[in-house]
């Protein structure tokens, strides 16, 4: 069991998209399970990756391509574990600001945060104020992940978490802000429960939040 696993994951970590998605199948194919596969081999790959990252051994295009390997192996996988007695361990809505187009680093966030065993309601990309609020509303997630990588949208993110407190939604609600131009003083300042300093950094910090509870 260890070496088809060990060969996923190496093929996440070498960027090989059709590599992994052929392994994942052949692997069900063995009578391996979608949840054995996403913490034996996806997990792990994925932590390598974010570390390599972090340490300046890879970088966003390799980054990137990765992701693609994992979400083309988790795409796979995802209806089975639906289907099974798969609980995800919390839901995590995720945007990328008003004015702002960018969502490299929201995917990888959004790559991460499944593998990890999330649910994750992506709104995509320059996402208006009343739609973070209404997904809150009605999704009632533990997390909120609002994402920019421009300094002029950067405001959007105090607006959006001040409305969510003026509408009676942050309870247990934590929020987590990143991308390029965001601080920690600026997350403290707009009153937001961290500030991530990279994908993995955030994905470390909702673990946290969600695992002492």
């Amino acid at each position: 069991m260890a070496e088809v696993f060990d060969k996923i994951k190496q093929a996440v970590i070498d960027m090989q998209v059709d590599v992994t998605r052929q392994l994942v199948e052949a692997a069900l194919k063995e009578g391996k399970s979608a949840f054995e596969i996403v913490n034996g081999a996806l997990i792990p790959a994925l932590k390598v990756v974010g570390e390599k990252f972090r340490k300046d051994e890879i970088f966003l295009p390799e980054v990137m391509l990765s992701a693609a390997a994992f979400k083309a192996a988790f795409d796979i996988l995802r209806p089975l574990l639906l289907a099974g007695n798969y609980t995800p361990k919390a839901k995590v809505v995720l945007g990328t600001v008003a004015g702002d187009v960018h969502d490299i680093g929201k995917n990888i966030v959004a790559a991460l945060l499944e593998g990890n065993g999330y649910q994750v309601v992506d709104l995509g990309v320059n996402v208006p104020l009343k739609k973070f609020v209404d997904a809150v509303a009605s999704e009632s997630p533990q997390v909120l992940g609002l994402s920019t990588l421009l300094t002029t949208t950067m405001p959007e993110m105090e607006k959006i978490i001040a409305q969510i407190d003026s509408a009676g939604l942050r309870g247990k609600l934590k929020i987590i802000v990143g991308g390029a131009p965001v601080t920690r003083e600026y997350a403290e300042k707009i009153k937001a429960d961290a500030f991530g300093e990279d994908a993995q950094h955030g994905v470390e910090l909702i673990n946290h939040w969600i695992e002492s509870k």
